[in-house]
């Protein structure tokens, strides 16, 4: 069924064009095709007067005779538009608009965050008449539409975000000409596993969309998958490891483990080094100690020097592997139920664009408890170097003899 705005598209189109009875015929032909509440609907549309939409209807009912011929109205006859009788009140309404217009005050869309009854109200205690759905369409009219909020603003950002963003581009640029490999690494959001609703469409047969559940209440036998990527910068390649239990900082470290073993070992054979570019909280966070003392666990088992630039607060958006790798799997999964783990799997591993990404998907059914507390014996024991610039944000791990 066609929308409100989809209608005033097609009336606005049409208008010009049509005569009274032809409007009216057309105005009763959507309230019909529209069952019941489609009047109401044509009314707030079109702004037609209900007795007019009735009317064409009951007129299309009785049967509509071609060569009947039908005495139109004069030009001018009929009721003057509100906005033509009151010159002043598109001004008066932009007035109590314009003070909550957010964005660009040029641009041709914008919109309100009063209600058409309140500015309708408002407008009444000026002295100007207008009905809740007039004003509504005098909006619409005016360039105006209900929009959401946008997250844009960051708030404050640190004295040192710029310095720390070339700091790592520097820090990437000196591997990249080595030959050393640097990956980008962070936790996907978590998805619910079941016959659950997922955001965007997906082609089907017209008339048989794909059944999900009402309620998003998790299901206690699927439980939730979370999905950890580390995405190769050089080479367009990703691994991404789905946990079932908690992300924890243990299994970030297994999941880079992973990558490592199963694919970047294989095309860095020569490697003795690693860097790894992550965001500065979270289970591969600057301040938590497991994911230091489990990256050195993974410099002892693999012999590289594991070096790390975290990026500023509030900056994660920034990651690399945001936009080149976990959008491309949002994509590719919209619109599914993702019904269970092994269909998460499939779909992230399927992912493909046409810059080459690869990307190879595993279960990870480990078990990551939370809650384990690293000692101060055991931190100290770490071969942790800091750099002079921000050592809390960027420092190197380097494997202890065995």
């Amino acid at each position: 069924m066609a929308s409100e705005s989809e209608i005033r598209v097609k009336f606005l189109a049409l208008d010009p064009v049509m005569d009274e009875r032809v409007r009216r015929l057309w105005a009763g032909a959507e309230a019909n095709a529209h069952g019941q509440g489609g009047i109401a609907l044509v009314e707030r549309a079109t702004g037609l007067s209900r007795t007019t939409i009735r009317a064409g209807r009951d007129e299309l009912h009785a049967g509509v005779v071609p060569d009947t011929v039908v005495q139109v109205r004069k030009p001018g006859g009929g009721r003057q538009r509100l906005e033509d009788k009151n010159p002043d009140l598109v001004a008066a309404l932009e007035s109590l608009v314009d003070p909550v217009t957010r964005g660009d005050p040029m641009s041709p869309l914008r919109w309100t965050s009063k209600s058409t009854r309140k500015l309708a109200e408002e407008l009444r205690e000026q002295g100007h008449r207008a009905s809740p759905q007039k004003v509504g369409q005098l909006l619409h009219a005016a360039g105006y539409s209900l929009q959401s909020t946008n997250k844009t603003l960051e708030g404050t950002s640190h004295p040192d975000r710029n310095e720390q963003f070339e700091f790592i581009n520097d820090r990437v640029d000196d591997h990249h000409r080595r030959g050393a490999p640097v990956i980008s690494v962070d936790t996907k959001k978590k998805e619910l596993v079941g016959d659950f609703t997922n955001g965007g469409r997906e082609w089907q047969p017209k008339g048989e969309p794909v059944p999900v559940r009402v309620h998003d209440f998790i299901d206690k036998d699927l439980g939730k998958a979370i999905p950890y990527g580390v995405y190769d910068l050089g080479r367009n390649e990703a691994w991404v490891s789905v946990g079932v239990d908690h992300d924890t900082s243990a299994f970030a470290v297994e999941s880079i483990a992973r990558w490592w073993r199963n694919m970047g070992k294989k095309v860095y054979p020569d490697a003795t080094e690693l860097l790894i570019t992550a965001d500065g909280g979270g289970s591969n966070g600057s301040r938590a100690r497991l994911w230091k003392a489990e990256l050195q666990r993974f410099a002892d088992e693999s012999g590289l020097r594991i070096g790390v630039s975290h990026f500023p607060p509030g900056t994660s958006k920034w990651n690399k592997i945001e936009h080149r790798l976990f959008c491309h799997i949002t994509e590719n999964w919209r619109g599914r139920p993702l019904v269970d783990h092994e269909t998460i799997v499939q779909l992230i591993g399927s992912v493909r664009t046409s810059t080459g990404l690869k990307v190879k998907a595993r279960l990870d059914k480990r078990k990551y408890p939370t809650g384990i507390v690293v000692s101060d014996s055991t931190m100290d024991d770490i071969d942790l170097i800091r750099d002079e610039f921000h050592g809390d944000w960027n420092y190197t791990i380097v494997p202890r003899s065995r």
